[in-house]
């Protein structure tokens, strides 16, 4: 079969995605803006186009908990979510993890209350940074659907049976209509191997997950999550690889625009790095030497990869998506600050907050976050943060 493009809702093209997976169980319930996901998958359900149980749970702690029951007994399964739905599936999503349990989720980033707000952040995603699952970042309709796939690959591969976040921007590319071009079943069933579970639940043969864990044990399966979702990172590249291979549209942990001769970057997750490098084309055209850095891996952090990539530049502007309260800045620019740490070359960071609860940041106030963060790291002004779209 040939490729199609389609010009689709970026939500509807990931549930086609899941549904060309072949997964086994979807359970989730439904929140703004995530909701058109679920609820096309369960058209596909319904209509007889996928074999699956698709499970309308009574809440998203429910949600996650028949996720890590099914994916226990070697069933590929996905869900979805955003913001308080995760803040309530935190519980289990946390255990999910330590289950070493290869559930997928799109996560449609949105800020958490209170103030209510249904529209988009980063601060849900940020919540559960710690949690041990692997979390991918992606910029449009095309990435998003992609990486549905590789986030199966990876996180079914025996080397790594961890849980995968693909995080996208809720509204922003939830409900943007898109040209996306589908992949045949016949590339995915070649890139994505049936689901084989090695230690499964089945009354036949007994096994014990998440028991109770004394002290004297407790610091040595902490220390196994940890090695585990280090390791995984090679396992990540070559998924992301072999994608490349079959379609043509290739992702790494860290990717870079124009930065090659740039003495400063502005670092982005998510949509925003296609309006960022509008803006650098822009000032690019005026001699100012700036380029885009954008962080696609968010966990494992790909800390060589980043430092490769901004080593001897002279500054570095961190667009945060949302506050680590009381903290030293945004969890971005925190985070940026220690791989960067006693590096030589290393580059001055200079932390902005932006874009929350989904207010708009048009391609002129990304010009006076990238121009007024140089100035700020030319004076040494690289303490605390400054949250960019204040009124008055």
């Amino acid at each position: 079969m040939a490729k199609v493009r389609k010009g689709i809702e970026v939500s509807i093209a990931m549930a086609d995605a899941v549904a060309q997976a072949n997964v086994d169980v979807i359970a989730a319930y439904p929140i703004t803006p995530q909701t058109h996901i679920v609820e096309h998958l369960a058209e596909i359900v319904a209509n007889g186009e996928l074999d699956a149980e698709f499970v309308p749970v009574d809440s998203e702690h429910s949600a996650m908990s028949v996720c890590c029951g099914s994916a226990a007994v070697g069933a590929r399964t996905f869900t979805s979510t955003s913001s308080q739905g995760l803040a309530l599936m935190a519980e289990i999503f946390i255990i999910s993890a330590a289950m070493r349990l290869p559930i997928v989720m799109a996560l449609a980033n949105r800020s958490l209350s209170s103030p209510l707000s249904i529209w988009n952040d980063h601060t849900d995603t940020m919540l559960v940074r710690d949690a041990g699952w692997i979390h991918i970042f992606v910029e449009n309709g095309q990435e998003s659907y992609d990486n549905i796939f590789t986030a199966f690959r990876i996180a079914e591969d025996p080397e790594v049976m961890l849980p995968v976040a693909v995080n996208f921007d809720g509204f922003i590319l939830t409900h943007m209509i898109e040209p996306i071009e589908y992949e045949d079943d016949e590339t995915i069933a070649a890139y994505l191997p049936k689901f084989q579970m090695k230690n499964t639940l089945h009354p036949d043969h007994p096994v014990s997950m998440g028991c109770f864990g004394m002290p004297e044990i407790y610091t040595e399966a902490q220390m196994q999550r940890e090695s585990a979702i280090r390791e995984s990172y090679p396992v990540i590249l070559k998924a992301w690889d072999e994608w490349g291979k079959l379609t043509g549209r290739h992702y790494r942990p860290v990717e870079t625009y124009r930065t090659e001769d740039a003495d400063y970057c502005i670092v982005t997750m998510g949509s925003y790095g296609e309006t960022a490098m509008e803006v650098v084309d822009s000032l690019r055209q005026e001699g100012e030497k700036v380029g885009v850095v954008k962080i696609r891996l968010w966990r494992p952090f790909p800390n060589e990869e980043f430092c490769r990539a901004v080593l001897g530049k002279k500054s570095l502007v961190v667009l945060d998506r949302a506050i680590s309260f009381g903290g030293p800045g945004g969890p971005v620019a925190s985070e940026l600050r220690s791989a960067l740490y006693q590096k030589e070359g290393a580059p001055v960071i200079v932390n902005t907050v932006a874009g929350l609860a989904g207010r708009d940041v048009s391609r002129n106030d990304f010009r006076k976050i990238i121009l007024e963060g140089k100035a700020k790291a030319q004076r040494g002004e690289t303490e605390g943060f400054d949250l960019y779209g204040l009124r008055g």
